[in-house]
Order: structure tokens, then sequence, then C-alpha cells
């Protein structure tokens, strides 16, 4: 199959709309309960508590409780560290080596808990997007609404087993066998990975600012950064850093498309849903494809929280994605240290990325 081939091949489903079903329900509940309440203003704190629900999908009830709670516990600290950095002011480069330094902590404990997704997109995008909210709610408000939001997710995914979601077949004894602990010095170069890559994406993402004064949201380049470092071997990591630039530009498109209409909250809120629900569909299929859907999400999400003009946004998602995805790929050709594929890692590489 040719590369080109790829971008247009969607594999057939695995029951994929069952965990999808979960996941929007567990976004769904908390944004209807704020919006019922008309503080939308607390929906990006709850919509980061529900990346919980993403996690352990087709694992039996304990497996799934236990490391989705791990994720939830991670998760609820990167949105507290956001908000403290949001609350003190902190300056673009303070937040750009907080959030690398989160990154690399977030992907260090995901491999050694064998969480899937792997890697560290959502701490990145937890920490960074809350820091960069000017003026936002205290860190006890935060932590709590994520928390919340959080905890809706692990009940239903407790529940999860009498809707079908069911561990395959070929993977329980693996699954239930377990896996011998990542040595330190594989998760060290794994960490250091997951910190160099958004770190200089960051950076570099800050300094066209002054160049590009649209470019706004520096954290979209450090979580394309790490998209083509996430899978295992070289040839699917640069793979993965072509549809990442691929996918969020057609995505673009699409979030055009639906910011040009005239949209109340509860709209924007509906949407938010609905392209959870079908990133989900699409997420372990396609990568291109569940980027047309992720994209709209990750931005309208956004607007919801912190509102931009659209030109700008679109183009600041467009540009940092490329440079970061370009500092992605530049890193897994350059290297690090020959580090052993452990099977944690592989267990983790099917489900690397998702919505951010």
């Amino acid at each position: 199959m040719s590369h080109l081939q790829e971008f247009f091949r969607i594999p057939p489903g695995e029951r994929d709309h069952i965990p999808a079903f979960r996941i929007a329900l567990g976004v769904a509940i908390p944004l209807l309960v704020l919006l019922g309440i008309d503080r939308l203003d607390l929906a990006v704190y709850a919509a980061f508590g529900a990346f919980t629900g993403i996690y352990a999908r087709f694992e039996s009830p304990r497996s799934r409780t236990r490391r989705q709670s791990i994720a939830a516990a991670v998760l609820v600290v990167c949105v507290g560290i956001g908000a403290l950095l949001s609350s003190l002011g902190a300056s673009v480069w303070v937040l750009v080596v907080i959030t690398s330094l989160v990154s690399g902590a977030g992907a260090a404990i995901a491999l050694r808990f064998r969480l899937k997704p792997g890697g560290s997109i959502f701490f990145i995008f937890a920490t960074g997007a809350v820091g960069s909210i000017p003026g936002g709610a205290s860190v006890p408000v935060a932590m709590g609404v994520a928390a919340a939001s959080a905890l809706v997710c692990i009940g239903l995914g407790a529940l999860a087993h009498y809707a079908g979601e069911r561990m395959p077949p070929d993977k329980e004894t693996y699954v239930r066998v377990g896996l011998s602990p990542v040595g330190k010095s594989d998760l060290a170069a794994h960490a250091a990975r997951f910190t160099i890559a958004p770190f200089i994406a960051g950076v570099l993402g800050t300094l066209l600012i002054d160049v590009l004064p649209l470019l706004s949201h520096s954290y979209w380049a450090m979580v394309a950064a790490v998209a083509p470092i996430t899978p295992p071997g070289r040839s699917a990591r640069l793979k993965r850093g072509v549809h990442r630039v691929v996918g969020t530009l057609l995505g673009v498109i699409v979030t055009a498309f639906l910011l040009s209409f005239p949209t109340e909250a509860w709209q924007l809120v509906v949407w938010v849903i609905l392209l959870q629900f079908l990133a989900e569909i699409f997420v372990l299929r396609n990568y291109s494809v569940a980027l047309l859907f992720i994209t709209p999400l990750a931005l309208l999400m956004t607007q919801i929280g912190s509102p931009h003009p659209v030109p700008e946004l679109l183009a600041s998602r467009a540009i940092e994605t490329v440079i970061g995805a370009v500092v992605g790929m530049i890193v897994v050709i350059v290297g690090f240290r020959s580090v052993k594929r452990t099977r944690a890692e592989i267990d983790a590489s099917p489900h690397a990325d998702d919505d951010d």
C-alpha cells in the first residue's frame, strides 16, 4: 500500500461506537450541567477532566478503572498547574518550560503504568491551555471541576462492560498476565524525548510571535511536536507527523465552516459533544480522518473558554501545528540514545493519540 493510499484507507471498525459513545457521554454530562447553571466559563476545566474517558479502551472493568484513575490524577494535577500559572500571570516562557517538564513526567507515567493512549499530548494540552487563560478560575475551583468531570468518566468506564465494551479475545491473556516494569534508563530516555521536543517547538512558536503576531497559542506547537514521537518505530513516527499536518490543515477548513455561522453557547456545546464522538470513531482507524474532527473540537473548546478572532485562531492553529510537527519529525530523525522498545511502549502505541 502506498503512503498516499494510507491517507484514504479506513479499516473496519471494532465496535468503536461503544467507547465513542461512552467518551462523548463523559464530555456531555459535565458540559450540559455547566450550561444549565450558566457557568460555561468553567467548561475548559471540565473538558480536560473528561479526557479521562479516552484512556483504557476495551480493557477489563478492573484494569480500566485502575488506569483511568491514574490518568485522572495526572490530568487534574495538570489542570491545577495550569491554573496556578494562570493565576500568577506567568510569562509565556515560564509556561513553555513548565509544560515541557509536565510533558516528560506525564509520558514517563503513561509508559510506566501502560496507559493507552501513550505519550503526553493530553497533559501538554491541559497544562498549556489552562495556563494560557487570562484571569482563569482559582486553582481549587479548576481542579475541583476537572476532578468531578473525571469521576463521571471513571463511573461510565466502570459500567461500559455491560454495554459491550470488552477486551478483544486475542488480548485478554496478554493484559491479564501483565508486563515487567520499565527499566529506569528506558524511562529516562522516554521522558527526555517528550521534554525536549515540545520545549524546542514551544520556544520556536514563541519566538515567531514577534514575526507573526497572529500566533497566539505556542502550546499547540508543543502538542504537535509530541505526536510524531509517540508511536514506536521511526517509520511510524514520521508517518504520524505527516498525518498530523495534513489532518490538521483539513480540520482547520472544517472549523472555518462551522464558525462561519452565528453560534450560541449551547450550539458550541452540542458541536463539541458530536465532534468528540466522531473523533473517537475514527482515531484508531485513520488518524488523518480523525483530525478532521479533533481539530474543530479543540478549537471550539478554546472558543468556549477564551474566545479569539476566528481568522487569527485558525491561522495560529495551522502554523503552530506545522512548526511542532516538523520539530517532532526532526527529533525522530536525529534521535536520542537507542531505546529498547519495551512491551509496555508497544502496548500503548496503537492508541498513541486522540483528542487535542
